[in-house]
């Protein structure tokens, strides 16, 4: 396992089939763009199942204009706040920071050794329910114990 803990990135082995996911560059972003994630926040009250959010670009920047970061304002339905504190220790907020795909990249070339084989972003539109599911095949659940 390799670490960034400035930039909050690691990089992991994961055994299966793993769907590769293309790195897209992060300077042609704009406010306003749709982001959209697929994980697996809070298995204990959400289950294991994918959760997808859809959202927007809130900002270029993170947190005292940190440039490392975009903001990112997911859309969802609102998670009952009581069972999240009593579950999480901690209140659910719709703003979060998502790492410019540059920081990223920077991170992998460094620690990657040249043995991880990026997939290139296709240049054609498809279809957003296509991009979920590429990125359902991608998500993988880390359990920390």
């Amino acid at each position: 396992m390799k670490v960034d803990a400035t930039n909050d990135l690691a990089l992991l082995q994961a055994q299966g089939r793993i769907a590769a996911l293309p790195v897209a560059a992060s300077r042609g972003v704009k406010l306003g763009g749709t982001v959209a994630t697929v994980g697996f926040p809070n298995i204990g009250l959400q289950g294991f199942a994918p959760k997808l959010a859809k959202g927007e670009i809130a900002s270029l920047s993170g947190a005292g204009d940190d440039a490392r970061y975009f903001q990112i304002s997911v859309v969802s339905a609102k998670l009952n706040q009581l069972a999240a504190l009593q579950s999480s220790g901690s209140l659910p907020e719709n703003v979060n920071y998502a790492v410019k795909s540059s920081y990223l990249l920077s991170f992998l070339e460094v620690f990657a050794d040249g043995q991880l084989k990026l997939k290139e972003a296709n240049a054609k539109e498809i279809k957003f329910e296509e991009v979920v599911e590429r990125a359902k095949q991608a998500a993988v659940l880390v359990l920390v114990y």
